[in-house]
């Protein structure tokens, strides 16, 4: 028999929390079988996996009779042949890839990209405020231009051309590793400078700010919240920001979660709590459903502030949301709308209504996923995501909180007149389907790799 280490923790696709929605990240000892086979060799954690798979896995009833050790390499292999159809979430990473990743660690240079449309630039997402690129100056909306002094519509041409990467021409993942880059701002302004490899803790609220808007022939105080991740750092980041909105009285509050893949339910609570305050204090915030061998552990988890100390006390958010808002950021949405009115703007979720308990097993914790969950009114299974009230889709046009950005304005739009701007009104589940099954297929892709890299990190 073998003791692995089953972390307490039920996360929702990116950290971990107590399954009890506290903060404990106690060790609890489960026994799995390894088959005989040689300590922790690929057979033995593969049988491991299956034992635990067959106890913990919420689909367990739809696992094979049979199940071969030998026949993957490795735990990962071994969890893709056991996924169910609906299950695009479960995967591996290494202890130590695990650690760092509960505690905000990120190697890197420290900003999130996408490839822009003519193809001759990377267009900045969001930058962490530890890494040199934001150090030197790098924002939101900003186009990196050059590496090295070689242009990037060649570097795009090649690494689509398949004879390089785009790693090839960032450089190896050695700490104090250097290159030369230069962006253009915005406003057309051409920068350089030079921007630096390393372990960086990862800010998770990317932007917050308050603004006057007028409402009702009424000026009101709205704040603009972009938070990025559910981790163990987020807790007191959160309490900075709300410190901030309650100095400022804020009447309303857009949240953005746009890029947020999900982590801490307990952290899902406090920004839960914080936002709507009294009118859901000690309600059902979530209820946890397992398998039928686990059934024990279903339970229902109330609203609780766990480490946040002020609260807004709104009876209306404005979330902003893409297909990468997914699992702790759709528990936000979800929980609160018994309660508030939560307004979604922008494009559906991932659709990831269950959660998982991160357990090691040899050198690798394995994320499977254990159970689902429910809201107060008994409302889950959005495996198609959840629907937006106004559709927008998202074009970087500069840093966060610009009016040019077409969800913020869509999000301040409905805040002023209560509807959605003409040709953004409710497309939802029915009307993007073919869609979002599509964009689940590259997150699987991204997922099986862990969480980190579904973002385009570097």
């Amino acid at each position: 028999m073998f003791s692995s280490k089953k972390l307490v923790a039920a996360i929702f696709a990116t950290g971990l929390l107590s399954a009890c929605g506290g903060g404990s990240d106690s060790v609890e000892q489960v026994e799995l079988t390894g088959g005989g086979y040689s300590y922790c060799s690929a057979p033995d954690a593969n049988a491991k996996l299956f034992t635990y798979m067959k106890n913990w896995y919420f689909w367990n009833r739809d696992l094979p009779t049979e199940f071969d050790p030998e026949a993957y390499a490795d735990i990962s292999s071994a969890i893709d042949s056991m996924r169910v159809a609906q299950d695009k979430f479960s995967f591996s990473m290494s202890t130590e890839e695990y650690d760092d990743y509960v505690n905000s660690v990120f190697f890197g240079y420290g900003f999130s990209h996408s490839v822009n449309e003519t193809e001759d630039g990377l267009l900045i997402r969001y930058v962490y405020e530890a890494g040199t690129p934001a150090q030197n100056g790098l924002r939101r909306g900003d186009t990196m231009t050059e590496i090295n002094g070689k242009p990037m519509s060649e570097i795009i041409a090649e690494v689509n051309g398949g004879s390089k990467t785009l790693g090839d021409f960032f450089g190896p993942n050695e700490d104090g590793y250097s290159i030369d880059i230069k962006f253009e701002k915005p406003n057309g302004d051409v920068k350089e400078a030079t921007i630096t490899k390393g372990s960086i803790t990862a800010n998770t609220v990317l932007a917050k700010e308050v603004k006057q808007v007028t409402l009702d022939e009424e000026e009101k105080n709205v704040g603009y919240l972009v938070f990025n991740s559910f981790d163990s750092v987020s807790e007191e980041e959160l309490n900075t920001a709300f410190d901030s909105f309650s100095s400022d009285g804020i009447d309303e509050l857009v949240l953005d979660l746009r890029y947020n893949g999900g982590g801490l339910i307990r952290v899902a609570n406090q920004l839960s709590s914080q936002i709507a305050g009294d009118a859901v204090i000690d309600e059902t915030f979530v209820q946890y459903r397992y398998n039928n061998k686990q059934s024990a552990n279903n339970q229902t988890v109330p609203f609780s502030l766990g480490q946040g100390v002020e609260k807004m006390n709104l009876d209306r958010v404005v979330v902003l949301t893409s297909e990468g808002s997914c699992s702790s950021s759709e528990l936000v949405i979800n929980s609160l709308k018994p309660f508030i009115e939560v307004v979604t703007v922008g494009n559906q979720t991932c659709g990831k209504p269950v959660g998982m308990s991160p357990t090691e097993i040899c050198d690798d914790v394995v994320f499977a996923i254990n159970f689902d969950s429910v809201n107060a009114a008994g409302e889950g299974e959005y495996y198609d995501g959840l629907e937006v009230d106004c559709q927008v889709d998202e074009v970087v046009t500069g840093d966060w909180g610009v009016d040019t950005d077409p969800m913020y304005a869509e999000g301040i739009n409905y805040l002023k007149t209560g509807s959605c701007s003409n040709g953004t009104q409710k497309h939802g589940l029915v009307t993007a389907q073919s869609s979002a099954t599509e964009k689940k297929a590259k997150q699987k892709i991204d997922w099986t790799k862990g969480p980190i890299k579904a973002q385009n990190l570097l």
